[in-house]
């Protein structure tokens, strides 16, 4: 993200997102299961008034056949999809961290001059950061079947048992694709907080491209991941439903089913556990990323 900074170059950005990328799946995986499984659920979790029977009913939608199990099975039940999640996390860290300055550059050179007389220099740039990562969203569903596959094994490993990845690619096909339309509606806005959310903090703090320090970056992805999460958060959850394998329905469907069943607050079902817990996974993994690239830009930037 660090424009026009001397010396950038692909190894950098490639190898300062896979490094974000490898450091929040460690971190973060069993957080993210905790948001999917959450979304998942279509009943009310919470009963007023009985406390004991809210949180029965948050350990069954959480630890699903582990409910009664220990602490350690517990803990390890939320870790399925490891696998398809380190394949989909270090991919599309890379993807979208590494490869958004070079969009960014390219509508700079191509489009600047009408970012710039339409927002003004400062806003300009932003405008232009924020565009940059909402394509980049766009482009993500390349990546969907990893992160289909991740999400039917955190929230429905039944339809995975007994396959192999060869064997799922061959049978599931381009159903592995399912949903990529509203993932894709989902990721422009989404991405577009992101980057145009850090980088609207970054002009509010007064920092110049490439000067951010490690609390000024991740400010800024306090910023961008907030925004981000918000506004993506309502097809999210269509997202999340259409890609669980659980039910054939569209998108269209589900949401007036979901309007009908479970009222308008339904679209911002496990909003709060993502900004809480899943917010700072994405703060993570963004400040890493800014960091880590800035850094290699300069220990590979050629010596004078």
């Amino acid at each position: 993200m660090r424009e026009g900074k001397k010396g950038s170059n692909a190894t950098a950005r490639v190898v300062g997102s896979a490094i974000a990328g490898v450091s929040e799946l460690l971190v973060f995986h069993p957080i993210d299961t905790v948001a999917k499984r959450l979304m998942m659920n279509e009943k009310n979790l919470i009963v007023a008034g009985d406390m004991g029977l809210s949180m029965t009913n948050m350990n069954a939608a959480i630890f699903r056949d582990a409910k009664d199990s220990g602490v350690v099975r517990k803990w390890q039940s939320l870790f399925p999809g490891l696998g398809f999640g380190a394949g989909y996390k270090i991919l599309q860290r890379v993807y979208k961290f590494g490869g958004q300055p070079y969009v960014k550059e390219f509508i700079a050179n191509k489009f600047g001059d009408s970012f710039q007389k339409t927002f003004g220099e400062k806003t300009g740039k932003t405008m232009m950061s924020a565009t940059a990562g909402s394509l980049m969203g766009i482009g993500e569903i390349v990546l969907l079947p990893l992160d289909a596959l991740k999400i039917k094994a955190q929230t429905n490993p039944d339809s995975l048992k007994g396959r192999g990845v060869v064997q799922i690619f061959q049978e599931e096909g381009f159903g592995l694709y399912r949903g990529a339309g509203w993932t894709a509606a989902r990721n422009a806005p989404g991405s577009f907080s992101l980057f145009g959310g850090a980088a609207m903090a970054k002009q509010i703090m007064g920092i110049e491209d490439g000067r951010a320090t490690w609390v000024q970056d991740g400010i800024a992805a306090i910023c961008g991941a907030t925004a981000s999460i918000t506004v993506a958060a309502p097809l999210d959850v269509i997202k999340t439903r259409i890609q669980s394998g659980t039910s054939n329905k569209g998108g269209v469907t589900l949401i007036y089913e979901l309007v009908r069943d479970e009222g308008p607050t339904a679209f911002f079902r496990g909003l709060w556990p993502k900004l809480l817990v899943v917010g700072p996974k994405l703060i993570f993994s963004f400040t890493i990323a800014q960091q880590m690239i800035g850094y290699l830009e300069e220990r590979m930037a050629p010596k004078p």
